[in-house]
């Protein structure tokens, strides 16, 4: 049996902890945009930390439970309720058959992360569960999907009631303040440049999804020139084109790319730009 998707999300995908291993031949890792909101939904579920979870982005979604399990539900700027009566997030509790979810889209976030005890049974692409339309590894999920889901064992159901105490969830904000990494191409750039974008705030576009976090703000001038030899990419590197206005690489984002990089963002903190609404939250690095 499976959980049904009713009425499904604007993004709203299966992701695991990604594929590793291919970026040489072109293959992003994907995987979740708040890794810590993602991990902490598999914990609760009791579950392995690289599991298959739905990812809720943007919008609101509605699905029809329909085999008793486990779940949990991590992240920010949603409300979860089950059959109308609100259920609290970042907690494990047991559902039963015909049950109905719902995850209401709220200010203070954009992604949640839903996990069964189990995980989802879904077709496995290079190692991974993670879906990845653009190379045709599965498609977002729309209304009338239904993803395969295990039994509940019995020891899953002493779960039930575990909830992730406040202080060890991430402080997210609607205008974070991200550590970074100075990049390799501090030359290209003006004395003045780096300066700025540790000084200046700039606001998140909404021109943004899992590939990347566009910024808007004061230019980054270069002084040769942003093209490069196109080079490796990573996770949360910031990428700024001749516009001078950053790019964040974010889970599906290029293998290579031939712009220059002003500094990397810490992982750590990867889930508090992840979770900063587009055109109202204004970032600081």
């Amino acid at each position: 049996m499976s959980l049904y998707v009713e009425d499904a999300a604007l993004i709203m995908s299966v992701q695991d902890s990604g594929r590793t291993g291919y970026q040489r031949f072109g293959m992003p890792v994907s995987g979740p945009m708040d890794w810590r909101a993602y991990r902490s939904a598999n914990l609760l579920a009791g579950n392995s930390g690289g599991s298959a979870c739905i990812e809720i982005g943007f919008s609101s979604c509605q699905v029809i439970v329909e085999r008793d399990t486990l779940l949990s539900v991590c992240g920010a700027g949603f409300n979860l309720s089950v059959n109308g009566r609100d259920l609290p997030m970042w907690t494990a509790a047991i559902v039963k058959s015909g049950d109905i979810l719902r995850l209401e889209k709220i200010d203070g976030g954009n992604w949640v992360y839903l996990a069964v005890a189990g995980g989802f049974e879904t077709p496995v692409w290079l190692d991974s569960r993670s879906v990845f339309p653009r190379a045709g590894l599965g498609h977002l999920l729309t209304a009338g999907d239904r993803l395969p889901v295990s039994g509940l064992p019995d020891q899953k159901r002493l779960l039930a009631g575990r909830s992730l105490p406040f202080t060890e969830r991430p402080a997210y904000s609607q205008n974070p303040t991200i550590r970074v990494i100075p990049g390799p191409h501090q030359d290209r750039f003006t004395a003045e440049a780096f300066e700025t974008f540790i000084s200046e705030g700039y606001r998140l576009s909404h021109q943004s999804d899992r590939m990347g976090y566009r910024l808007m703000g004061k230019p980054l001038v270069h002084k040769h020139g942003a093209d490069l030899v196109s080079q490796g990419m990573a996770l949360g590197q910031i990428q700024v084109p001749a516009d001078g206005q950053p790019i964040v690489m974010m889970p599906d984002h290029p293998t290579t790319g031939g712009y220059t990089s002003i500094g990397t963002i810490a992982r750590a903190d990867l889930p508090l730009l992840a979770q900063a609404p587009p055109e109202r939250s204004v970032v600081r690095f």
